[in-house]
């Protein structure tokens, strides 16, 4: 399935990012137009801190500076997806991975955990003030332009869930404190 800010609609006929092929892994390209990642963590609460924390300076690093609204959100979205792969997408002794990419129109973020029975689907409305979850994939639909899973290409067991998040460096912080706007 694939949402954006107006509700779910189909899965686009493609599977992976575009820069990928199919049952490659990205690698670093410092160098290049679109810069690209993959990092594997241990399915488990920490292994989602370290995903964040990894993602952020990543970003940092690519010039989507700490603190800007691009990466206060892009880091928001890591966190979420990272959290429900090792909540629901956990299989013992199977780790998640966490690919990012960055060119200038567009920032993607990959989770690929190895639970493909565990489709995530957006609650229809919000769960009671008492419920402790629920609320991630809404958050990540909100700041996210797009996003969506697909399953493991070649056969691989899992999925992967995946956000797009438009013109990130349009949103950097400008020299005047709370100028910053996102288009």
């Amino acid at each position: 399935m694939t949402a954006d800010r107006g509700g779910m609609t189909e899965n686009p006929p493609r599977t992976a990012h575009p820069a990928h092929t199919p049952c490659t892994l990205p690698t670093i390209d410092p160098g290049g137009p679109v810069r690209r990642v993959e990092a594997r963590f241990a399915s488990t609460p920490r292994g989602a801190r370290l995903a964040r924390r990894f993602a952020a300076e990543w970003l940092h690093a690519r010039g989507v500076p700490e603190g800007s609204r691009a990466h206060d959100a892009l880091i928001l979205v890591v966190a979420e997806l990272t959290a429900n792969a090792v909540r629901h997408g956990c299989v013992p002794g199977r780790d998640f991975a966490l690919g990012l990419a960055l060119d200038p129109d567009t920032a993607r973020i990959e989770v690929t955990d190895t639970r493909g029975d565990r489709l995530p689907r957006v609650p229809r409305g919000l769960p009671g003030p008492d419920r402790t979850g629920g609320r991630g994939l809404l958050l990540v639909a909100r700041l996210a332009d797009r996003w969506g899973w697909s399953r493991r290409p070649c056969g691989g067991p899992g999925k992967t869930v995946w956000a797009e998040y438009d013109a990130p460096g349009a949103a950097v912080e400008s020299p005047e404190p709370g100028t910053a706007s996102r288009p």
